[in-house]
């Protein structure tokens, strides 16, 4: 059966309508309205969303199903001190380079999907970086690199 176009010209603005409404769904769920901002990190540039709030840590990048490519996830707490990741209810392989107020490299841990494991900073830290799982490895970035380009985020002389 075929449809009439006067079907299909007053069937175009519901279909339209919905898929509106499902990508912005879509969109609202991957960003969860978080600030954004682009950070360099080695020779990569990293766009990022800023979880800066207490709600906005505990979610993290839990429950999504893609993180894209050279994208993360920057975690600020108001002071230093040895926080600890999992991976609870987060579907996506992902690794955290813990970051201390010099913008170094702490140390780096490998995250698997689901786990309860607690991976921590090896000494305080007011900054957490995730990335999709291989990330640092594939860009050589590792424990005792600066990361300067945070100065610039979070107000820091650097």
């Amino acid at each position: 059966m075929t449809a009439s176009p006067w079907a299909w010209g007053r069937a175009l603005p519901g279909l339209a309508g919905l898929l509106l409404l499902v990508l912005g769904a879509s969109l609202a769920h991957g960003e969860q309205g978080l600030p954004t901002s682009e950070v360099n990190v080695g020779e990569q540039t990293l766009s990022i969303e800023i979880a800066a709030t207490e709600r906005s840590r505990r979610i993290g990048l839990m429950h999504r199903d893609h993180l894209p490519e050279d994208h993360g996830m920057l975690f600020i707490w108001p002071r230093a001190a040895q926080y600890g990741m999992w991976m609870q209810n987060t579907r996506i392989p992902l690794d955290v380079a813990f970051i201390d107020a010099d913008f170094t490299i702490t140390n780096i841990a490998s995250m698997t999907p689901h786990s309860t494991r607690i991976h921590e900073a090896k000494r305080p830290v007011p900054y957490a970086l995730e990335v999709n799982a291989g990330w640092f490895a594939m860009h050589g970035v590792e424990a005792g690199d600066r990361v300067p380009d945070l100065g610039r985020l979070v107000g820091g002389n650097d």
